[in-house]
């Protein structure tokens, strides 16, 4: 049995997991433990509190022989430099400095790739059902802070994973409405171009709220406008909460964010024909459930003209788990060791 370190890395939070591999799969040693990021100068010195920690708690050395890293960012060469802290993470560093024989550093939506096959049947919605094909590529999909893309091939009997920026691709109205919020986001935000990842994220929330406030069509709670104007605001959580309890304004502004995201889906599955299924990962779409089914999700996906009937064919799978990202870089550390 073969002792694995998992992690997933971000601005705000580093969270670890030891882990045990064996024929059985992956084994817990030690509960996995938050970190909160800003406080450490880099990621060393965290995974060595954690497997002191670790040590302590088992009564014996505890030294992973492999690694890896799930990251919110571009990884290229096993290299990172991070948007929202002073790292600047290599895999060589890492393991020479924490005495690992394999590191790699992954983007966190390969990890969620690696991590669609660590998923039970309860850690799956099933939005749109239909036979997945196992020689098709895979895609995913996922909002939230921003928008990851990414996309898995068949390779033998296994998958090879591709993150990818499809978030960054320009933002494709298909009605006056979106065409208007278009003009609206590059006004206000003084930009040349819009991104999908402008529309179709937590920011793209508010965004389009901003928008159809300002419409005047639908009057804004003065509640919700009063939370929403804290300096520590949740904006995007605060509108999504505001829509749960029937708030007009914030209804409209989920429906057209539900559109969108159903149109961004539709593309990213005509560009992949994933066959093997489209993964919807992201706490946003978790929470969302009844929108999506019921909403204009689906209609949004499928409308794409001539080649429509090509999209009922693809599975598509609703990610209820949060935790994919480190199941992904656990298994993605087995197959490293």
């Amino acid at each position: 049995m073969t002792l694995l370190l998992a992690g997933d890395i971000g601005g705000t939070k580093t969270i670890l997991h030891l882990l045990l591999a064996s024929s059985d799969g992956l084994v817990p040693v030690v509960a996995e433990q938050s970190f909160a990021s800003q406080n450490y100068p880099d990621l060393t010195p965290i995974v060595r509190e954690y497997l002191q920690a670790a040590q302590a708690q088992v009564g014996k050395a505890c030294q992973p022989r492999a690694a890896c890293f799930a990251i919110a960012g571009p990884v290229k060469d096993n290299t990172c430099v991070l948007t929202n802290l002073d790292w600047e993470l290599t895999g060589d560093r890492l393991a020479q400095e924490l005495q690992i024989e394999h590191v790699q550093l992954i983007n966190d939506f390969a990890a969620i790739g690696y991590g669609i096959f660590g998923l039970k049947d309860a850690d799956i919605y099933v939005l749109q059902a239909a036979e997945p094909d196992p020689t098709a590529p895979i895609a995913i999909l996922g909002a939230g802070t921003g928008l990851g893309e990414g996309f898995l091939i068949p390779q033998g009997d296994d998958y090879r994973v591709f993150p990818a920026e499809g978030g960054h691709v320009d933002f494709a109205p298909r009605t006056l409405l979106e065409f208007d919020l278009l003009e609206d986001v590059r006004a206000r935000y003084q930009l040349e171009r819009v991104s999908t990842e402008r529309i179709v994220s937590g920011q793209g929330i508010v965004a389009i709220y901003q928008f159809l406030r300002d419409r005047g069509e639908i009057p804004e709670s003065a509640a919700l406008a009063t939370a929403m104007a804290a300096a520590d605001s949740d904006r995007a959580a605060l509108i999504a909460q505001a829509a749960a309890a029937s708030d007009r304004l914030s209804e409209a502004t989920l429906e057209l964010f539900i559109g969108a995201y159903g149109a961004e889906a539709g593309n990213i599955a005509l560009k992949f024909l994933p066959f093997g299924g489209l993964y919807i990962a992201g706490g946003i779409a978790a929470k969302n459930l009844d929108r999506l089914q019921s909403g204009s999700f689906l209609p949004a996906y499928r409308q794409k003209g001539r080649v429509s009937p090509l999209l009922d064919r693809v599975p598509i799978y609703v990610i209820l788990n949060p935790k994919v990202g480190l199941i992904g870089a656990g298994l993605r550390a087995r197959q490293l060791s």
